[in-house]
């Protein structure tokens, strides 16, 4: 197994070659060319899991936890049929022949697999590239055009439970009155303790207290948060429409479509010719015009080569994402936005753009269907549609930018495992 080497740490047993009287072997649970064999060999083979070995070596005797290799299968085995959650994952191993092929017969509970999945997710990041590297020595990775794109993907966390500063100052004052009124009213009723309260105390908090005290602890943390981003931003203080979720406090509201979703902005940089991701990443940032550089960078790092040629919606589209392009040497196709009302001509939109955005629009305007830039709708927006769609996946599990990464960066390695494994097919 790879990165497995001589290990002390003894493992539950997960022998997918065991015997069986009917089937005769776990490999025989469902057809040969089944994508759950391709799945589970690609991980015991051909990826690196010393990373996610390593720490069980440092562990205490004890009984023997799954192996993690396994784990890491079943997780990315799930992905791919659309199944996220603990619980469904940990039915499935009960359930499905499909599952137990990929498992050895091994029934991890939902508790296992969600605590595996948040101790390794860091590490399971890592994966990304691995499985991009094995698509790469398939011939899978052109560069020839790349087209880049962002999808808002809900958190873990409804839009209803976020609250902007103004209110929170409201609600505050509100909240720190309601309080004051009951400490008062209580001094009041002190002489008539006995009566009112019987055998209690007469001094208890009631539950409504409580809960209003809670409340208002959790408003005070978040005006605070706001306050200190405020500060690090160098204002005297946030705006009253500065928002701030209680539930998942780094995710934000989002605009996609006609709608708003509280959560994140999934970026992705798909290779034309097999739609494979070469680079993916995720913010909290609404916008996409900051996400450029950095995916252009990760397409070098990921890969050792630079795209040739990128094609990206207006999004993106500024004089000095423009630059950063051209400062690579790729061939840019970037929409410059639609003409807006009262825009009479091309003098007075350049006017109002740089020379590099006036320069693309021009290009774009001359080449028009004939446009590279067409490749970008049949690259990258196919991909977000077998992501959420194909494969279900509309909204995080987990909470905080971090651990969300984690998630997308996850659901990117599936994505690749799956073009991986219907090119091996043609093969």
């Amino acid at each position: 197994m790879a990165g497995s080497g001589s290990m002390a740490k003894t493992f539950r047993d997960w022998n997918v070659e065991q015997a069986w009287l009917l089937p005769p072997t776990v490999l025989d649970f469902v057809p040969a060319d089944h994508l759950a064999h391709f799945i589970r060999d690609t991980v015991r083979e051909d990826l690196d899991m010393s990373a996610i070995l390593a720490p069980y070596e440092q562990e205490e005797r004890g009984y023997p936890p799954y192996h993690p290799v396994m784990m890491t299968a079943l997780l990315l085995y799930g992905y791919s049929q659309g199944i996220y959650s603990s619980r469904r994952l940990a039915r499935g191993c009960e359930e499905r022949l499909d599952f137990m092929a990929v498992t050895g017969m091994n029934r991890p509970d939902f508790r296992t697999i969600s605590e595996f999945r948040k101790r390794h997710l860091a590490v399971l990041r890592g994966l990304f590239v691995q499985v991009l590297e094995l698509c790469q020595k398939t011939g899978m990775v052109s560069l020839g055009h790349v087209s880049l794109d962002g999808t808002k993907i809900k958190a873990n966390a409804s839009k209803h439970k976020a609250m902007s500063y103004g209110r929170m100052s409201e609600a505050e004052r509100q909240l720190k009155q309601q309080v004051r009124d009951w400490f008062k009213k209580a001094a009041e009723l002190d002489a008539n303790e006995d009566r009112l309260h019987g055998k209690r105390r007469g001094d208890e908090t009631p539950d409504w207290m409580a809960s209003k005290q809670l409340r208002l602890e959790k408003i005070r943390e978040a005006k605070a948060a706001l306050e200190a981003k405020a500060r690090e931003q160098g204002e005297q203080a946030p705006l009253p429409k500065e928002q701030r979720n209680f539930t998942d406090p780094e995710s934000r509201i989002m605009k996609t479509g006609k709608d708003f979703v509280q959560g994140y902005n999934g970026q992705a940089a798909v290779d034309a010719e097999s739609q494979v991701i070469v680079a993916q990443s995720l913010s909290n940032a609404a916008t996409d015009v900051q996400q450029l550089h950095s995916i252009v960078k990760q397409i070098k790092t990921n890969t050792g080569r630079q795209a040739r040629e990128l094609s990206a919606d207006a999004g993106y589209c500024s004089e000095g994402n423009l630059a950063i392009l051209a400062r690579h040497r790729i061939r840019a196709y970037v929409a410059t936005g639609r003409q807006r009302h009262g825009e009479a001509s091309a003098k007075g939109r350049a006017a109002r753009a740089g020379k590099r955005v006036s320069a693309m629009r021009t290009q774009l305007a001359r080449t028009a269907r004939r446009s590279r830039y067409r490749l970008r709708k049949q690259t990258v927006e196919p991909v977000f549609g077998q992501i959420k769609h194909a494969r279900g996946f509309r909204q995080f599990l987990l909470r905080g930018i971090e651990k969300v990464r984690g998630e997308w960066s996850l659901i990117c390695t599936v994505h690749n495992l799956l073009k991986l494994a219907k090119t091996m097919r043609t093969q």
